[in-house]
């Protein structure tokens, strides 16, 4: 969908302030397409009973070579459709490994929860 700059200012008054000022407050370091994945990621208790999904093993990844076994793995094993792979690798190949997110490094769940 794309949007002008006016018709965008009507429907986003305070959306089109904050961009339009350069004073942004959060940024944004990845993308994901699921919608369910990103709700449960973002959310408050996000370790409780929590099961890593994919972007989770490929933000584990430092090559982008990694990350497509890891799309490959879990494609192989039922864990995510062939559409939602396609949509990894075509993310991929187009913005990098880094697109889906930070780096997570030795001990990120336990950092996270302040257990280390």
């Amino acid at each position: 969908m794309e949007l002008d700059w006016e018709t965008f200012k009507k429907m986003f008054p305070n959306l089109a302030r904050e961009i339009a000022s350069g004073n942004q407050k959060l940024p944004i370091n990845s993308v994901r397409t699921e919608t369910s994945a990103g709700e449960n990621a973002a959310s408050a208790d996000m370790f409780r009973h929590y099961n890593p999904d994919v972007i989770d093993f490929i933000r584990r990844c430092d090559t982008n070579a990694q990350a497509e076994e890891i799309i490959s793995y879990m494609e192989r094993r039922g864990e995510i459709s062939k559409e939602y792979a396609e949509e990894l690798r075509k993310q991929l190949k187009e913005k990098g490994v880094r697109s889906f997110g930070t780096k997570k490094e030795e001990n990120y769940y336990l950092k996270r929860a302040g257990l280390t």
